[in-house]
């Protein structure tokens, strides 16, 4: 770190704190002249980018999955608290593939599944909508599929 003072290109650490922001404050001492300095380190997020149905692209958005969410769990004993959870799951994967594009496709994925352990009901919800169900016999196949599933769940334990 190159000290403001002097120019020196190296210092040492003497206190690192977190702060409010999600930052890192550094009290640093140069090596050279001996002054201290304050620094403030924050995480360089890449920005994902959604490329959604229709090809057009747009930078992520958690509030669309949150969204998405509260209608599909409307009427549903699911809390604000968890969708924010699932959200913020959803959010915390991408960033953390390290990935800079995702499809629309991928992320509904990871919604449903996440959502299903939650509430089967907001499940076939999202899933109607995500899945754009063109007819009655789609929707049932859904339904049979979920609930051999949860057979199957059940006869594990």
């Amino acid at each position: 770190m190159k000290c403001p003072v002097c120019g020196h290109l190296e210092s040492k650490v003497i206190d690192s704190r977190p702060t409010e922001n999600q930052s890192i404050r550094r009290r640093r001492e140069c090596l050279s002249c001996k002054r201290r300095f304050t620094t403030y380190e924050i995480i360089d997020a890449v920005p994902v980018t959604v490329l959604k149905k229709n090809g057009s692209q747009e930078f992520f958005d958690r509030n669309k999955i949150l969204a998405g969410l509260i209608k599909s769990c409307y009427k549903r004993p699911v809390t604000r608290e968890q969708m924010e959870a699932l959200a913020s799951d959803v959010e915390a994967e991408l960033m953390n593939s390290l990935r800079t594009q995702i499809s629309t496709n991928e992320i509904g994925v990871m919604v449903m599944e996440r959502l299903k352990d939650l509430d089967e009901v907001s499940y076939v919800r999202f899933a109607s909508v995500y899945r754009e169900f063109k007819d009655a016999e789609t929707f049932m196949k859904e339904l049979k599929k979920l609930q051999k599933e949860s057979q199957n769940e059940q006869g594990k334990k």
